[in-house]
């Protein structure tokens, strides 16, 4: 497992052109896929490092 990314927070929206999915279903799946949100404020963000990890577990 390579812990690739960084530690840049992404947006949902971000996030759902990575994973091709709307940000909508991003919101409603993240705990689901096991993807750890980070709260700024009323905010939902995920940190790029996460995401990296997330795709390289399931899509290789």
């Amino acid at each position: 497992m390579t812990q690739g990314g960084s530690s840049r927070l992404l947006t949902p929206e971000e996030v759902a052109k990575w994973l091709r999915v709307s940000a909508t279903t991003v919101r409603n799946k993240y705990r689901v896929w096991g993807l750890k949100p980070q709260k700024v404020g009323r905010l939902l963000r995920f940190r790029e490092r996460d995401i990296v990890t997330y795709l390289d577990e399931h899509y290789e």
